[in-house]
C-alpha cells in the first residue's frame, strides 16, 4: 500500500512525468514461420542488416534483431521464432511497416528479383497525392510500405496499427506515452482518416500511423505481430501515468514493472485502448543489455 508522499501523488503530478520522460521506440516483436528466410528477404531485399541473433532452447525460440542502423540510436524489428510453428495469423488489425528510400522504383526493383518477397502495389503516385509509394510483402504475409523520401538517419519509419476510435487512440499515446499528433489526414472518398504519433518528425524517426476506417470499431488481432517496445528512463513512473490514463480511455497493465528475472532489465506491458500491446524498457539497463 502507498504510503506518504507516493499516496499524496496527484493525477496532474503523475501525468507531467510522460511529458519529461525521454522516451524512443525501441523495436517492433513479430512471429516467423522461417528465421532464415526472413532475415535472407530483409536484407537482401530492403537493405537491412542483421543486428544480433539469440537462440533460447530452454524456452524452445530464437529471435533475431534487423534494421538500418545500431540499436542504440536506431529502430529494429524483432524477428521470434518458435521451434516448429511455420505458420501464423496476421489478423485484421496490424496494417504494415514502412520503409523510407530515395528511389522507390529502384527499390521494387530489387524487390522483385529477389525469391522471397513479392510487390503487390506498384510503384506510383498515391492516389490523389504525389508522394511516390509501392507495396511489397514479405513470405510470412507482412506488408511493407515504400516510400519515397530524401536522406533520413532513419529508414524503417512507420508501424501501422488500425484502431476503432482515432481521437481515443491520438489521446492515449498522447497522455499516457508523451507522444505528439505529428500529422492527421481524413480521406472521406476512400472512407478512413491516419494520424501519425511519435516523440520526432516523420522524417527523423519511427512513428505509429494509426489508421481509423469509417465504422469499424474492432479488428481480429491474430497470433502474428506481438508488440512494440518503448525506452524509458523511468518504468515505475512510466507504469503509473499508463494505468491512470487507462482508467480514463481503456486498456490495461499486463506486467507491473519490475526487473525480468535473469536478465534484470525493468520493464512494464499494457494493452492500449483497441489492446494493443506495448512493453516499456528501461533505457539504461537496454543499453547494458546491448552489450
Amino acid at each position: 500500500m502507498a504510503t506518504g508522499s507516493e499516496a499524496e501523488k496527484s493525477p496532474v503530478v503523475v501525468l507531467e512525468w510522460p511529458k519529461k520522460d525521454k522516451k524512443r521506440l525501441l523495436h517492433a516483436v513479430y512471429r516467423v514461420g522461417d528465421l532464415d528466410r526472413t532475415i535472407k528477404c530483409y536484407t537482401e531485399c530492403f537493405g537491412m542488416k542483421l543486428l544480433r541473433k539469440r537462440d533460447v532452447p530452454e524456452e524452445k525460440y530464437t529471435n533475431a534483431f534487423l534494421g538500418f542502423g545500431p540499436e542504440d540510436t536506431n529502430f529494429a524489428l524483432e524477428l521470434t521464432y518458435n521451434y516448429g510453428v511455420d505458420k501464423y495469423d496476421i489478423g485484421a488489425g496490424f496494417g504494415h511497416f514502412a520503409i523510407a528510400t530515395e528511389d522507390v522504383y529502384k527499390l521494387a526493383e530489387k524487390v522483385k528479383s529477389s525469391c522471397c518477397c513479392k510487390i503487390t502495389r506498384e510503384p506510383g503516385p498515391v492516389k490523389g497525392g504525389s508522394t511516390v509509394i509501392s507495396f511489397a510483402q514479405d513470405p510470412d504475409g507482412y506488408m511493407f510500405e515504400l516510400i519515397q523520401r530524401g536522406p533520413t538517419p532513419e529508414p524503417l519509419c512507420q508501424v501501422m496499427l488500425r484502431v476503432g476510435d482515432l481521437d481515443r487512440s491520438i489521446k492515449f499515446y498522447e497522455k499516457a506515452l508523451g507522444m505528439k499528433l505529428l500529422r492527421k489526414k481524413d480521406v472521406p472518398e476512400y472512407k478512413y482518416t491516419i494520424a501519425m504519433v511519435g516523440y520526432a518528425e516523420e522524417d527523423k524517426t519511427t512513428v505509429l500511423e494509426l489508421t481509423y476506417n469509417y465504422g469499424v470499431t474492432e479488428y481480429s488481432k491474430g497470433n502474428a505481430y506481438a508488440q512494440v517496445a518503448i525506452g524509458t528512463e523511468d518504468v515505475y513512473k512510466s507504469a503509473e501515468a499508463v494505468e491512470l490514463v487507462t482508467k480514463e480511455l481503456g486498456g490495461k497493465i499486463l506486467r507491473q514493472p519490475g526487473p525480468l528475472p535473469g536478465l534484470n532489465t525493468k520493464i512494464a506491458s499494457f494493452l492500449d485502448p483497441d489492446g494493443w500491446k506495448v512493453v516499456l524498457v528501461d533505457n539504461a539497463d537496454f543499453l547494458k543489455e546491448l552489450q
